[in-house]
């Protein structure tokens, strides 16, 4: 879609870059992000003319944007003659990391902040950390201070930032960076908000933009639901791993690359085109034990009933930022089941058939393994219940035996 849009922004005679995340990640061959940023010569009335479904999301997140499936483009205007002359007097972002270019006519990639020696870094699988607030390559100095590489920037942009090229950032580190942030001048609108989690579960490991979004109190004043989740302690005999909060941030740890317009999946999702993370999934992961903060003891189950109030919740968190309704129905169906699948093979299948029957099923199997692995209880229990939905797929398929395995009578088989 993002290259329909360019030749047609470029076949109109207008200079046309990629620019931010989106030139970043196109060095470093990264092609699954839902969104992508460009910076044209065309104005706002040249983008109505070429674009009939164009619209305007407002200033903050972009001068125009055009939706296609599940991917949005967006679009940044600047002086055509300025632009062609020189990409560098224009600096589109106010984060100094994402004044990074590519002319998406010759490919060139334009660098005023000398950001190739880390991106090669990235790249090519280094060692990336951030020590004492430097950014370090391979063991490598390659910026003094890491706030004053994104100074200026959002907290948002910051934080995707961390997420996107910085992901084992140690939580010390992450104070620090937290600390340059006094206050929110700005207050995000749905979009921004939605874009904003949208890309940080589109990161192998979004937990670095979280920590940081929760330490300068992004996530408690946007968020409240998720910042609830830190303030619950849960037993050590089940989640060593910490309250609700570092066990939601460890499952997403788990996830693995899947398809994405019908490629194969990759190995890590990081730098193989067309790869990334079914977002569903993610926030069903970020989600699922949304309802214990609400959630009361009863009957020996400490947080009796929280599956059902994480779905509540789920669906009010994700209409509050607009989220797709289809979205919204698949991501309540992951939180309300999430703990059928550890019972499935003791529960009859009067109990567990209609849910097995949704093509979500293999979806809520898969946050079943990230969030048994987040535990530290090992995969036994997600093997059982794997076998348990295949012994069901195979006796659904058979006309001679019903749901559950037994033999039906000559008299019952449907013909």
């Amino acid at each position: 879609m993002e290259m329909e849009a360019i030749r047609t922004i470029a076949s109109a005679g207008f200079p046309v870059y990629f620019h931010g995340f989106s030139a970043i990640d196109s060095y470093l061959g990264r092609k699954n992000s839902t969104t992508v940023s460009i910076l044209c010569g065309a104005d706002i009335t040249d983008l109505a003319r070429l674009f009939e479904d164009l619209r305007y999301p407002g200033s903050a997140i972009a001068d125009a944007a055009l939706n296609s499936g599940e991917k949005t483009v967006y679009f940044r205007c600047a002086d055509a003659a300025a632009l062609a002359a020189d990409p560098l007097q224009y600096y589109s972002s106010s984060s100094k990391f994402l004044e990074f270019y590519q002319d998406c006519k010759t490919n060139r990639f334009y660098d005023p902040r000398g950001l190739y020696p880390l991106l090669r870094g990235i790249r090519d699988g280094g060692d990336i950390v951030i020590k004492d607030g430097s950014v370090f390559v391979n063991g490598n100095i390659v910026f003094n201070t890491f706030c004053e590489t994104v100074s200026n920037g959002t907290v948002a942009d910051t934080a995707m930032i961390l997420a996107r090229y910085f992901p084992e950032t140690s939580c010390s580190e992450i104070k620090k960076i937290a600390a340059a942030f006094d206050n929110f001048c700005h207050s995000p609108c749905k979009e921004e908000q939605r874009l904003l989690l949208t890309g940080l579960l589109e990161a192998a490991n979004p937990c670095a933009g979280f920590e940081l979004l929760k330490s300068t109190g992004y996530i408690g004043t946007h968020w409240p639901e998720l910042a609830a989740m830190d303030e619950v302690d849960q037993s050590k005999e089940f989640h060593p791993e910490g309250n609700v909060w570092k066990h939601t941030m460890e499952t997403l740890r788990y996830r693995k690359a899947g398809r994405q317009n019908g490629k194969k999946a990759g190995h890590s999702g990081q730098s193989s085109s067309g790869y990334g993370f079914d977002l569903r999934l993610s926030l069903g992961l970020l989600l699922h034990d949304s309802g214990k903060p609400l959630s009361e003891s009863a009957g020996g189950r400490r947080f009796d009933g929280h599956a059902e109030l994480g779905e509540r919740l789920a669906r009010r968190f994700l209409e509050r930022l607009d989220f797709a309704p289809s979205l919204v129905n698949d991501v309540c169906y992951l939180v309300r089941n999430h703990m059928l699948p550890a019972a499935l093979p003791r529960l009859p299948i009067t109990r567990t058939g209609e849910i097995m029957a949704s093509p979500l099923f293999p979806t809520l199997l898969e946050l079943y393994r990230c969030d048994e692995s987040s535990s530290y209880k090992g995969l036994d229990g997600y093997y059982r219940s794997s076998a348990a939905y295949q012994a069901y797929l195979k006796h659904r398929r058979n006309v001679y035996r019903t749901a559950d395995g037994k033999k039906l009578t000559r008299g019952q088989v449907q013909r």
